[in-house]
């Protein structure tokens, strides 16, 4: 099954919310299921669930990317993915999992684990419009209690309280590079292992990344303000976003964030 059956089978498997439709849960010490969805988990990570994730941990990018994560590649389109490496027992629990069930990177959990109990599917907007459009779905899962609990959630209204405004917007953007390499690959062309080399060093090695972009001088060849350069070097958050930019400009030859110095 491929990437793209698993994302329409999810589609079709869970109930879509209607805009203002709420819905009941909580999630919480008390709660008779508490943790139990902290194991037997095929959980992907976007680059911004790493570099959060890596930040917790205080290792570098290549540290916590062999010791937590597992790569792979996007099929139809080659950009690198992570999956997060589940503790090598038969629960196959998250290795963040504590033994009292609570979570020890909670503060930077991913966006996987804060989206829950709602799936957020996007794609990009129609042409005369910016940004993204976006499905919310509910999962219900038989082991899962929250449901049973009475406090009342919108999705925006869930999706504020677990912190994931940050989360949505950079996890937006790498949707919205694998859509369109995803389209270029689908008209025959398709980026050679190099170019998925670097896209793995500017989504998901900050810190490697930050170093690239010194010793290869790369932010002499773009048009920007100084203010931008010196936080792409200060600040990963800053940093990743340029990566995306510098990959929609390398990859795809043009992007709306930034322009070669002519």
């Amino acid at each position: 099954m491929t990437a793209t059956d698993k994302s329409q089978q999810f589609l079709d498997e869970h109930e879509e919310l209607a805009p203002g439709q709420g819905f009941r849960f909580a999630c919480r010490p008390g709660v008779s299921c508490f943790g139990a969805c902290c194991s037997a988990l095929d959980l992907m990570l976007t680059p911004y669930d790493v570099l959060r994730l890596r930040r917790a941990t205080g290792q570098s990018s290549r540290e916590f990317v062999h010791e937590y994560a597992d790569q792979t590649a996007m099929p139809g389109v080659g950009l690198p993915l992570l999956q997060l490496h589940m503790q090598d027992t038969s629960a196959k629990r998250c290795p963040f999992s504590q033994a009292d069930r609570s979570c020890a990177v909670y503060e930077n959990r991913p966006s996987a684990c804060r989206t829950y109990p709602l799936g957020r599917a996007t794609r990009p907007a129609a042409q005369d419009a910016e940004g993204v459009e976006e499905q919310i779905f509910i999962i219900r899962e038989p082991h899962c209690k929250g449901f049973e609990h009475t406090t009342q959630w919108s999705p925006a209204s869930w999706m504020d309280d677990q912190g994931l405004s940050a989360y949505n917007a950079s996890n937006d953007r790498y949707m919205a590079l694998a859509a369109a390499l995803r389209a270029l690959a689908d008209a025959g062309h398709r980026p050679d292992q190099r170019h998925m080399a670097m896209a793995g060093l500017a989504l998901y090695q900050p810190d490697d990344f930050q170093r690239f972009i010194m010793t290869a001088r790369v932010l002499e060849h773009v048009d920007m303000d100084d203010a931008r350069r010196t936080a792409i070097m200060r600040d990963e958050e800053a940093c990743l976003d340029f990566g995306f930019d510098w990959l929609e400009l390398s990859l795809l030859g043009k992007t709306d964030h930034i322009r070669p110095r002519g």
